[in-house]
């Protein structure tokens, strides 16, 4: 039970860093330099006013300095990523492959809530993404080395092939590069045999929130909805479910 509660600490105290990776990344800052401070007056953060969860909470979401709102999303990675490491310690246990797949899964946290931010999914987190987790994948999660390889390559080349057809059909652009090296990251991750579940949870998810902001912000299909944060999502929700999907792909057949 101690090292379940441990878990859940050590997500939020991650958490409460990839809060400062989202804030940072796009506007190409330093993620260690300086110390974390108000977003808005600047002014550094108490030690005892960033402990994860819990200062939001007793400051009352606001910032002691200038009393100025700070937001939910803050303590919303802090908790996320808790509950993630909580699970994947479930599943994994004490052992490397919790550690593998939890510094996946915060990276695509970071990646979610920028491209929900920005409509944007940096290079400097993907492009060396690709790479370390192909060989992570490959070397210790020992995932077969061509299956990786494969998943790597079909993972990009999916989603440039749509961008490609869509922009041909549409005559403007519907996918971002940063889409496609994310799913490639994924792919060399996870193996080819994910992208099946991958692909088909994220166009689903993406699909019933992208027609649900339409609705409310009564706009035409000319929406940008970021597909990262679906594929971010899938990839997960793969993690916990690939089992139960794969035996129903089975009973299919």
């Amino acid at each position: 039970m101690l090292l379940f509660i441990f878990a859940f600490v050590f997500g939020a105290v991650v958490g409460s860093f990839l809060n400062v990776c989202i804030f940072r990344i796009p506007a190409q800052g330093s993620i260690v330099k300086p110390l974390s401070q108000c977003p808005q007056c600047h002014h550094p953060i108490r030690f005892y006013d960033n402990i994860p969860l819990i200062s939001f909470f007793v400051l009352r979401g606001k910032c002691r300095n200038c009393g100025r709102p700070i937001s939910w999303r803050y303590p919303l990675v802090e908790l996320i990523t808790a509950v993630f490491a909580l699970l994947l310690f479930a599943k994994f246990h004490v052992s490397i492959n919790f550690l593998i797949f939890f510094i996946f899964t915060a990276v695509l946290i970071v990646i979610a809530f920028i491209d929900l931010d920005h409509q944007i999914i940096p290079d400097v987190i993907t492009l060396p993404g690709i790479p370390i987790f192909f060989l992570l994948a490959v070397f210790v999660v020992k995932v077969p080395w061509l299956e990786a390889l494969i998943g790597l390559l079909i993972g990009g080349g999916v989603l440039l092939a749509i961008a490609f057809i869509y922009e041909l059909l549409t005559k403007r652009e519907g996918m971002g590069g940063g889409d496609i090296k994310l799913l490639a990251m994924i792919g060399g991750f996870l193996g080819w045999k994910s992208l099946i579940f991958i692909l088909l949870f994220s166009s689903l998810l993406g699909a019933i929130v992208g027609i649900a902001v339409m609705i409310i912000k009564k706009q035409d299909m000319k929406y940008a909805v970021p597909f990262g944060p679906f594929l971010s999502v899938a990839a997960v929700a793969y993690l916990f479910w690939s089992d139960a999907f794969m035996r129903f792909l089975f009973l299919l057949h």
